[in-house]
Parts: structure tokens; sequence; C-alpha cells
């Protein structure tokens, strides 16, 4: 038998709402995560964005030379 307190706990943030949510409250069609923390969530679409400059400016990306 699985106890749930032996589970890490997981923070997702919602795109609709804008808020941080402690574990998979909604919909996964608004949700960006898991995220450890609760801050790191919060910070979701900073991360996303930095990523995505990070991809853009990758010149190999797509080359299968």
């Amino acid at each position: 038998m699985s106890n749930d307190d032996d589970q890490p706990v997981e923070y997702y943030f919602n795109t609709r709402t804008r808020m941080v949510e402690k574990g998979r409250v909604s919909s996964w069609e608004h949700l960006m995560g898991p995220y450890p923390t609760a801050e790191e969530a919060a910070g979701a679409l900073e991360i996303a964005k930095a990523r995505n400059d990070t991809w853009d400016d990758d010149d190999d990306w797509g080359d299968d030379s």
C-alpha cells in the first residue's frame, strides 16, 4: 500500500488564472509544469521565454548535415 505523503509535492502554473497550483488541480490544457517549488512555478512564463530564446539562437537546430 502506498502513502501519498511519500510522493513529492509538485507545483503548476495555470496559464488561464495566472496562479500557482499545488498539485494538478486544473485541466492539463491550462497548466505548465510540474515544478519542484511554488517559486519556480510562478516563474514558468519567464522560464519558457528563456528556453525559447535559447532555441531561437541555436543555428544548428534542424540541421541534418
